[in-house]
């Protein structure tokens, strides 16, 4: 059964979501609403031409800092010295770019201005964090997301040159602050770096810690 939300900031139990983790419909991005459902491990995934779809997956494909791999190849790339890493220096940048990066098997974007605005709201309010990557002095790769508690809830990541998002993501990790990051969508990009499945059981355990 599909829930239909309205004015009030509640969300059914994520254990009743469909098959495919569709859980609510319509609501609205308001941050009371988005951090609520984050921390009940829900997110918004939806397209212009659609309402608010709200998702709590069955299964989460996550990363746990400690399991990163990094190939040697990467490590030599992260010696050279040609990436800059920085945080929270430009956010709206990030998502701009997350949201304008063409993707593979993908027509258009998901972030919609709606969401956009949303996020940055999220930012200004300290629940929402961005990781860059620099090369000459031009943002040439990122991730953006929102904390938890120690969870990490990834959100997008783009790159404009080879390695720069695996760059982003490793000084996500390289942070300390998280012992999960939410990778939400499945790529063998993120698998080849230690991500895996676990159950909703097991991530909302990791959110309440």
């Amino acid at each position: 059964m599909i829930f239909r939300l309205d004015e009030r900031i509640i969300f059914p139990k994520p254990e009743l979501a469909e098959e495919d983790g569709l859980l609510a419909v319509g609501g609205d991005l308001s941050a009371e609403r988005l951090l609520l459902a984050y921390q009940h491990g829900i997110f918004p995934w939806y397209s212009n031409d659609t309402p608010i779809l709200w998702y709590s997956p069955h299964e989460r494909f996550v990363l746990y800092p400690d399991e990163l791999r990094v190939s040697k190849s990467m490590r030599q790339v992260l010696r050279s010295g040609k990436f800059k890493a920085t945080s929270n220096t430009a956010f709206e940048n990030v998502i701009e770019a997350c949201s304008a990066v063409p993707r593979a098997g993908q027509d258009g974007t998901w972030i919609t201005e709606e969401m956009k605005a949303a996020y940055i709201g999220l930012h200004k309010l300290g629940y929402a964090h961005s990781y860059e990557i620099w090369q000459d002095d031009t943002l040439v790769g990122g991730l953006y997301g929102v904390k938890v508690g120690k969870v990490f809830c990834g959100e997008s990541m783009f790159s404009k040159v080879s390695n720069a998002s695996k760059a982003a993501l490793i000084k996500l990790c390289a942070t300390t602050e998280y012992v999960l990051i939410d990778c939400q969508v499945h790529t063998e990009h993120l698998e080849s770096m230690g991500a895996r499945f676990i159950s909703r059981q097991e991530y909302l355990k990791e959110l309440q810690s």
